[in-house]
């Protein structure tokens, strides 16, 4: 039987829509809404709670979602947002529940009652796009069962034993980590699944210790924070046997093995795929990018920009697909109203992740780089499109590029490249200028960390922006002699609990 353990009060607010689409954030309700709501046929699209009034609109109406569920200080936003929609979809305050709630039928009435019931959506999970609005994956009860069960089979390093563990996660539900990956594996353990809030670096080992934890996710930038704290008197005592999670810098993964003792287990996935790679049997190897070798029934290839296989030991892109007749099967069940991009993500039978890899004549893939327009920020894709369209307006830009620059906290940050008008004066006032107009925008993790202002944007004969052109191939951006440094004021401005 799957518990569910939230060990302290420091829940944030929770927002959901309820009906033939559902949304939530980390909170006391969101796996109660969850799984009550497949039962009657009904879908969960969780949100981030630090979205701005119109892209949780967008979200909203684009999901067609048929009732909001929302808690905390955010149901002000939501009460304005649901306000303005057309046709307008009602709110309930979580805190007053039981509410009158419409009836299964109407939740459930997306819902083809001839689908089979495993193939029957059960979320939309949004996913950062290259054209600026994030795409809605669709995933079905089968897409779920299967990661569970991917996570639950793994073996090595992440054995999971029934009825004996917790798996500690201070990641948001709004993404397949938690929701998805997570839960489902507990459920197939029938473990314990431990959410806090976030990550407190503060009290992580403490944490750890008094919910007895025994395994953990991360992302790559826990480690480095975990590493630099003075050392804890819990850090010693705990009981987790390995960490599930990406981004680990090769430079500290044996650093933090042994000094907390327990493996950092690097792995791959997307949202799309379910079934993850992972690098979960000895001799792992912590010193490089590797992320481990494929296991039926999922498969992969490497190509290059023609999709024609590369030799061993050569760089191209990763492509996936389940083995057997149906090379979809587990996978997504294709994007939310756009038919076009999940064929193009499946052309040739194969579906395209946008990762850069390389794969060794042993079958071990490291990562190299992301193909897609994304910035991976803190374990969040960003979309520089939507940081551009942000930023493009203003009166004293000319032209924009944004790209990601590596950061050492954060994995990634956003780094725009702003060609001025001729009228305006570059400089750290209207860096600060620019970044405040885009907070209106945009979420405030979307921000562009570092403005750089440069005499010309390259471009190529279709007007495609050349990003690559923009700096000298060994040049650190952040070096360059008109970047601003605006990490600083990235900042939450609107408390999210």
């Amino acid at each position: 039987m799957l518990t569910i353990w939230l060990p302290d009060m420091r829940t944030p607010a929770t927002a959901s829509a309820i009906g033939s689409r559902l949304f939530s954030r980390t909170g006391r309700s969101i796996f109660w809404h969850l799984l009550a709501l497949n039962a009657v046929g009904a879908c969960v699209v969780p949100l981030n709670p630090d979205y701005l009034d119109h892209e949780f609109a967008y979200a909203i109406e684009f999901a067609d979602s048929a009732l909001v569920i929302g808690i905390g200080k955010r149901l002000e936003t939501l009460r304005r947002v649901v306000s303005m929609l057309d046709p307008s979809v009602a709110l309930i305050n979580a805190e007053d529940l039981p509410a009158k709630f419409p009836s299964p039928a109407q939740l459930a009435q997306s819902v083809d009652a001839h689908v089979i019931k495993d193939l029957r959506e059960a979320l939309i999970i949004y996913t950062s796009g290259t054209t600026g609005r994030p795409k809605g994956c669709i995933i079905s009860n089968h897409s779920c069962f299967v990661a569970g069960q991917s996570y639950a089979s793994s073996g090595g390093r992440l054995s999971l034993e029934e009825e004996r563990e917790r798996l500690y996660v201070p990641l948001p539900t709004f993404h397949m980590n938690a929701t998805i990956v997570a839960l489902n594996a507990m459920i197939e353990a029938r473990g314990c699944l431990v959410m806090p809030d976030r990550f407190h670096p503060s009290s992580w080992w403490s944490d750890l210790c008094d919910t007895r934890a025994t395994a953990v996710h991360y992302l790559g930038i826990i480690p480095p924070i975990l590493l630099k704290a003075p050392r804890h008197p819990d850090e010693a005592r705990h009981c987790v046997k390995f960490g599930f999670g990406a981004g680990v810098d090769s430079v500290l993964h044996g650093a933090f093995e042994e000094r907390f003792g327990f493996p950092l287990v690097e792995v791959w996935g997307m949202t799309e795929t379910s079934r993850f790679v992972a690098d979960n049997f000895e001799p792992r190897r912590i010193d490089t990018r590797a992320f481990g070798k494929p296991r039926p029934p999922l498969e992969v290839c490497v190509v290059d920009e023609h999709d024609r296989p590369v030799p061993a030991g050569e760089s191209g892109e990763l492509l996936v697909r389940c083995e057997g007749p149906d090379p979809r099967s587990g996978f997504f069940s294709g994007y939310l109203k756009n038919a076009d991009a999940t064929e193009a993500a499946w052309r040739g039978g194969w579906f395209h992740t946008g990762d850069i890899v390389s794969q060794g004549a042993d079958g071990m893939l490291c990562f190299v780089d992301r193909r897609k327009n994304i910035i991976r920020r803190s374990g969040e894709n960003i979309s520089a499109a939507e940081v551009e369209e942000a930023l493009i307006e203003s009166p004293e830009v000319q032209s924009v590029a944004v790209m990601a620059v590596v950061d050492e906290l954060r994995d990634e940050e956003v780094l725009a490249c702003v060609k001025a008008r001729p009228n305006a004066e570059p400089g750290s006032e209207l860096a600060i200028i620019l970044l405040e107009r885009a907070r209106q925008r945009i979420s405030y993790h979307k921000l562009p960390g570092w403005i750089v202002f440069v005499d010309e944007i390259p471009v190529t004969g279709t007007q495609k922006i050349r990003k690559g052109l923009i700096f000298p191939e060994d040049m650190d951006p952040r070096v360059h002699p008109q970047a601003i440094d605006l990490r600083h004021l990235k900042k939450r401005t609107v408390a999210a609990s």
